[in-house]
């Protein structure tokens, strides 16, 4: 039953709303423009701030329903955070894009929000403050996801439930490598710069 768990997680974490709600409003493929990250951010460059609302509420909300299903199920507090592991794996190695996927920031944020709210709260709190800042998305996220672990020793008192967030910043930070490159150097795109 886990195993069938963690693989509709997967699955179910593999479904590309940047791609869906491009398709919606009628935009460009967000692959070919921007970063060509498959996610909020780089459908903000398009330009229509709709359709990266639709993308992020999309992507936070297929990490949090496949944590709570889990918890519905039966399944114990760290099993159902190793789903959300899973569906954040499902968002960065997507089966509908040949397993090239998002950064996977909505989607762990999604994960934290059925883990812990505030879990969720800290690490949203950060990436606005840093976000705000810097003008700089990644730099916002790679803040966000250091803090995540930390609140959850704090709140939570599950070692499987410390263990998947600590995965999951290696994830993130893991997926973010380009960014931190390009933010060392100064070339790195920040929120709002439409597509080019």
């Amino acid at each position: 039953m886990t195993l069938l768990l963690l693989a509709a997680a997967f699955f179910i974490g593999s479904i590309p709303f940047a791609i869906l709600s491009s398709k919606l409003f009628r935009l460009e493929d967000p692959r070919r423009y921007g970063s060509g990250n498959p996610g909020a951010t780089n459908v903000l460059r398009s330009g229509n701030k709709a359709a990266a609302v639709v993308t992020l509420i999309g992507d936070c909300l297929k990490g949090t329903l496949v944590v709570w299903s889990a918890a519905a199920l039966g399944f114990a507090p760290g099993i159902a955070a190793l789903a959300g592991l899973f569906a954040l794996l499902g968002h960065v190695f997507s089966v509908f894009l040949k397993f090239k996927g998002g950064k996977g920031v909505a989607t762990a944020l999604g994960v934290l929000l059925a883990i812990h709210p505030g879990i969720a709260l800290t690490a949203l709190a950060t990436w606005l403050i840093v976000a705000f800042t810097t003008r700089y998305s990644s730099a916002a996220a790679l803040a966000a996801t250091a803090v995540a672990p930390i609140a959850g020793l704090l709140l939570t008192d599950e070692s499987l439930v410390t263990g998947v967030l600590l995965a999951m910043t290696g994830v993130l930070v893991w997926r973010h490598t380009d960014n931190i490159k390009r933010l060392k150097s100064g070339t790195e795109g920040k929120i709002g710069r439409k597509k080019g």
